[in-house]
């Protein structure tokens, strides 16, 4: 198993979980999706749930049971877009702001600490490496969603997702 990819990944990734890393569980009671969530809006607020879905690759279930949480503990607000009421932008309120930069703040010296076993160059050329691997993975799964599409079976919810990121990701790139 340690020469194959995907489980190496997948490895680090648990490694990595926000969870996992006690100052930063200790910051708040909130679950790693919650986490990762008020700090995609921290980052990019106002922000609508399909864009943060989009942008972290969490299905947008989960991004809304995230959302759900976050608006009960009173750290973020959902206003409506004025031109369509079906759209809602997120924003941190004043005690997610705080949670926000004590989350940012704690990430930070991990993030250094992780960086600093690469050189410049190697961080660069890991980031492309991600950016493949990245790519990659989504073609792969959006051709297997393709084929069930093909052969006439209903995808669930997910795996629809899944299309709508990859056409998005091509559209992009053109």
């Amino acid at each position: 198993m340690s020469n194959h990819l995907p489980f190496r990944v997948a490895v680090v990734s648990n490694l990595l979980a926000l969870n996992r890393d006690l100052s930063i569980r200790s910051l708040s009671n909130l679950a790693p999706r919650e986490m990762r969530v008020i700090l995609n809006i921290g980052s990019y607020m106002p922000i609508k749930s399909a864009d943060i879905a989009y942008q972290s690759r969490i299905d947008s279930t989960n991004v809304s049971r995230a959302v759900k949480v976050l608006l009960a503990k009173e750290l973020i607000i959902s206003e409506p877009d004025p031109k369509s009421k079906n759209i809602k932008y997120l924003s941190l309120t004043t005690s997610g702001t705080i949670l926000y930069k004590q989350l940012t703040e704690a990430l930070e010296p991990r993030a250094q600490a992780l960086e600093s076993v690469l050189s410049e160059e190697e961080k660069a050329s890991f980031f492309q490496c991600l950016t493949k691997i990245e790519a990659k993975a989504e073609q792969l799964l959006s051709q297997q969603a393709l084929s069930f599409v093909n052969q006439g079976l209903e995808l669930p919810a997910d795996q629809k997702e899944l299309l709508r990121w990859y056409k998005k990701s091509q559209q992009k790139e053109c």
